[in-house]
C-alpha cells in the first residue's frame, strides 16, 4: 500500500524559508515522479515542481513551475525514501496546503494534478506579509 506523509509546513513571516517533507513508502515503480502540489482556498490544485528519479540508478531531476523563479529546490534522502521540498524568499501568496504525489514515469503532464493517483494529506504553509 503506497503511503505518502507530509510534514514541515508552519508559519512563518514573508521572506523566510520552510522545508517540507515527503515521506514515501509503499511506491514499487523503478522510475516515477514524485510532485509537489499546492492549494489555496477557493483555487484548484497546482503544481509546484517535481522530482522525477530512477530508482535503480539513482538519477534524478527536478522541475518547477515558472512562479517558482528559483526559489524552492527540491532534494531527497534515497536511503530513507524522502523527497524535500524546500522554500526561499516565502511570498503571501505562496500560502496554501501543499501536497505530494506520486506516479509513474510515463504521465503526459508530470505538474498537473490529474496525473497522480497517489496523494498525501497535505501540510499547511502560512505567509504573512
Amino acid at each position: 500500500q503506497v503511503q505518502l506523509v507530509e510534514s514541515g509546513g508552519g508559519s512563518v513571516q514573508a521572506g523566510g524559508s520552510l522545508r517540507l517533507s515527503c515521506a514515501a513508502s509503499g511506491l514499487t515503480y523503478r522510475r516515477l515522479y514524485v510532485g509537489w502540489f499546492r492549494q489555496a482556498p477557493g483555487k484548484e490544485r497546482e503544481g509546484v515542481g517535481t522530482l522525477w528519479s530512477d530508482t535503480y540508478t539513482g538519477e534524478g531531476t527536478s522541475s518547477f513551475a515558472d512562479f517558482v523563479k528559483g526559489r524552492f529546490t527540491i532534494s531527497r534522502d534515497k536511503v530513507n525514501n524522502v523527497v524535500y521540498l524546500q522554500l526561499n524568499h516565502l511570498k503571501p501568496e505562496d500560502t496554501a496546503v501543499y501536497y505530494c504525489a506520486a506516479a509513474p514515469d510515463w504521465i503526459q503532464s508530470p505538474l498537473s494534478a490529474h496525473a497522480y493517483h497517489h496523494w498525501g494529506l497535505g501540510t499547511q504553509v502560512i505567509v504573512s506579509s
